[in-house]
């Protein structure tokens, strides 16, 4: 019973996935939630309402105008009673009002009316959950503060297999456990004004690296690694959300730039470092990116042929240390030079070696062992990160967070240990 006196309301949108939804309402029912469920009209010819009212224990609500409704429980305070709000299946007509604002059925309107969060499992075609609308959309989302769960990779009912299948009910119910752990409320926007106008970085300038970096072995082949951005992008985000002047060198990633970020789109280790030197000064460098530690000592003019039982031969040099070179550099280093640690095994023991070894002021470590599930199926870009700040002074252990809310967090930490340097700096 560890939702026992929740509120959650469930909106559910119009696709086959409104199925799995049904499920969903019995754990969480069984979990001793209380629930309100929206259907929008078209989810309605996917599953019906006598079978959503009967697992949800009450009324479905779907008529932005009903006048029984307004009496009852006006759309106001059906999207204020609860904890949190879910959106399952989350189509990308959805996710494209709430991104935009709109408000023209009773879904969209609760969801622009709330004071609090969302949590939205997508569903759709692949080539829907691709497009450049809708990366935009969900980019725009993520740093209002919209949580994800999903989607999945999978088989979907159009036939087509990849990115798009909506998270089943124990993932989506697992996702809503996580949200409810944290404060769910929405400031005021007067509260929000006021927030940005002492917002705690202003004035600053702050380096973000992000991805990882490709390094040619021939003119289709390269050297890489599995890094999606994500972790970075949510800090360049975070940090100017906290007023900085941004600068963002980002590795080839399938990510859309953040807004209000100077991006700076690089491939090599080599034009990362040129890229992040050209970009100083800086308060604050944060070296997220997952740099290859090696290159091809000299690329191919063309593609390297395959002969059989003879495999290439590689001859590799060590890339350039980004972290390791700004944290040195002199009269032009930042303030607070800060790394990632992104270890498979003995994750600390290995994180303070690297803070010792690269000489910057924290190092910020994670698993992205498979153990860990930060990797999935051995493939790291998930939406969770968990995280530990290590400085010279000690540690401090994240619990395991959305990425945004992961950067947010940390952004806020940076911030202090900053104006800490310039309190002791004056006081010398």
């Amino acid at each position: 019973m560890a939702l026992a006196g929740k509120r959650i309301l469930i909106i559910i949108g119009d696709g086959i996935a409104a199925y799995k939804v049904l499920d969903l309402i019995r754990r969480l029912r069984e979990q001793g939630a209380s629930l309100h469920v929206v259907m929008t009209t078209a989810a309605k010819q996917f599953v019906t309402e006598l079978s959503v009212a009967s697992l949800a224990g009450g009324k479905v609500f779907g008529d932005l105008f009903s006048l029984m409704d307004e009496t009852e429980i006006g759309h106001i305070q059906l999207s204020r009673d609860a904890d949190l709000l879910v959106v399952a299946p989350a189509t990308a007509d959805l996710l494209a009002k709430m991104a935009h604002g709109l408000a023209n059925d009773l879904a969209s309107t609760l969801l622009l009316a709330t004071d609090k969060k969302i949590l939205v499992a997508p569903a759709m075609n692949l080539r829907m959950w691709l497009h450049p609308a809708t990366l935009r959309n969900i980019a725009s989302l993520r740093e209002d503060g919209v949580l994800f769960v999903g989607p999945e990779e999978g088989d979907m009912a159009c036939g087509e297999t990849g990115p798009g299948r909506m998270s089943e009910p124990t993932a989506i119910l697992a996702a809503i456990d996580r949200a409810l752990d944290s404060e769910t409320s929405i400031p005021l926007p007067a509260t929000m004004r006021k927030h940005q106008e002492t917002r705690p970085l202003a004035g600053r300038r702050v380096i973000v690296t992000s991805g990882p970096t490709h390094e040619p072995i021939d003119p289709v082949r390269y050297i890489a690694n599995r890094s999606s951005g994500k972790q970075g992008h949510a800090l360049a985000a975070a940090a100017a959300e906290a007023g900085a002047e941004v600068v963002l060198v980002s590795g080839p990633v399938a990510l859309p730039d953040p807004a209000g970020v100077e991006t700076k789109h690089v491939e090599t280790a080599a034009e990362m470092l040129a890229a992040v030197e050209a970009a100083l000064p800086a308060d604050i460098f944060i070296g997220v990116a997952a740099v290859a530690d090696w290159r091809v000592a000299g690329t191919a003019a063309d593609k390297i042929k395959k002969q059989k039982n003879t495999p290439p031969v590689l001859a590799l040099v060590e890339n350039p240390d980004i972290l390791a070179a700004i944290a040195q550099h002199g009269m032009s280093r930042p303030r607070l030079v800060v790394g990632f640690a992104a270890e498979t095994e003995d994750v600390l023991a290995h994180a303070q070696a690297k803070l010792a070894r690269k000489r910057c002021d924290v190092i910020v470590a994670n698993d992205v062992s498979l153990q860990s599930g930060v990797m999935g199926s051995g493939v790291m870009g998930k939406d969770e990160n968990q995280v530990t700040i290590i400085t010279p002074a000690g540690m401090e252990a994240l619990p395991r967070l959305h990425k945004y809310e992961v950067a947010t967090r940390l952004v806020a930490r940076f911030t202090d240990m900053l104006e800490a340097m310039a309190e002791d700096h004056t006081n010398e």
